[in-house]
């Protein structure tokens, strides 16, 4: 059995690489099934941290093919990805296209094997915000209605499925758990604490703040400062800056007036997974990293009106702060003195093996 695995962002590579540590094992346990896997980055993000180094540390399999489309517009990104995946693909004779997540890499990797008559196989399908306006809900969306097999991480997702109609569609849903969890365990032995002046052990919020609904909206961004500021007072905040909130808050020329907020560098994944087993809570508006704070039994605030991992709100360990000022500031009042036992909503750590089983099967 052939797959070809379409990635397109650092994050995509680490939930990816779980998965080939699932195919190598098994192929060791099997020589005579051996499962071939083939590696494809479209090059959507464009991560200097990506270099031969990351995928060493990370005990990564390097892409066999690396497409170079990034930057552009939506529609311009995915019509080019489109078509060169499409040419792979009919080079490659695969029997499964294997997709991850809600990216323009994803869309464009189960159409075009969708057109071909290529079974794709989703993971983290399932997945609702039920906000039309974010590109990745198009995203899932879609993917999720072309893919023969998907990989839910939560009963919530499986159940959002099922009251879309999909057991009238010729696919399968499995609930498999969550590979962020699979990775997370893993890698945690691996954790490199940053270089941050000023990071003590078990004495501050990691905090992180991206995404285009907040950095390009000028009232829900000073909210979310001026919130910040306050918090500070009480603990302090660690912020890796990414580069379109750096670039956003220099356009506003705004600077932090309070020295309890730590400004850094990005942060590689090896570092965030220490920081975050040493932090006291977690601030931000990362779907994944709602996901790892849980992972680590942190509490976290998410600075969104919306997530799709809605049971982590409704199990307490989760609270949408949105982007109001008070809001947030109460929800800091209640997390920093909340405890939180990770259960087994996104599975044992296993999620990896079980997908490959259902791609076998």
């Amino acid at each position: 059995m052939k797959i070809i695995t379409i990635v397109g962002a650092r994050p995509q590579f680490i939930k990816a690489a779980t998965v080939s540590r699932a195919i190598a094992a098994h192929n060791a346990k099997n020589p005579s099934e051996v499962v071939e896997e083939k590696i494809v980055h479209t090059g959507q993000h464009y991560d200097t941290n990506m270099s031969d180094v990351f995928f060493d540390e990370m005990q990564i399999p390097k892409p066999a093919y690396h497409l170079g489309i990034g930057g552009g517009g939506h529609g311009a990104m995915t019509g080019r990805m489109l078509e060169k995946i499409e040419e792979l693909l009919l080079q490659e004779k695969a029997d499964w296209v294997l997709v991850y997540g809600d990216t323009n890499s994803t869309l464009a990797g189960a159409l075009a094997a969708s057109k071909l008559h290529i079974k794709v196989a989703h993971v983290e399908a399932g997945l609702r915000s039920f906000n039309m306006r974010m590109p990745e809900e198009q995203n899932r969306i879609l993917t999720d209605r072309i893919s023969s097999l998907l990989c839910c991480p939560t009963e919530t997702a499986v159940q959002n499925l099922e009251k879309e109609g999909f057991h009238n569609f010729n696919c399968r849903v499995a609930q498999t758990g969550d590979v962020m969890l699979d990775a997370a365990l893993f890698y945690r032995d691996f954790a490199v604490k940053p270089e941050i002046q000023g990071l003590l052990n078990d004495d501050f919020i990691l905090c992180t703040l991206h995404r285009a609904e907040n950095t390009d909206d000028r009232e829900r961004m000073q909210a979310i400062l001026a919130a910040l500021e306050e918090a500070a007072d009480q603990c302090t905040i660690v912020l890796p800056m990414h580069p379109r909130t750096r670039k956003t808050l220099m356009a506003q020329g705004h600077s932090f007036r309070n020295p309890r907020i730590i400004v850094s560098e990005p942060a590689s994944y090896l570092e965030m997974i220490w920081m975050l087993e040493h932090c006291r809570f977690v601030m931000t508006d990362s779907g994944g990293l709602q996901k790892e704070a849980y992972f680590f039994q942190k509490p976290c605030i998410t600075l969104r009106d919306e997530t799709e991992w809605v049971e982590l709100v409704q199990a307490g360990a989760n609270i949408l702060g949105g982007a109001e000022k008070t809001r947030i500031l109460e929800a800091v009042d209640v997390m920093k003195k909340r405890k939180i036992e990770r259960g087994h909503m996104y599975g044992s750590g296993s999620s990896a093996e079980m997908i490959l089983t259902e791609l076998i099967s």
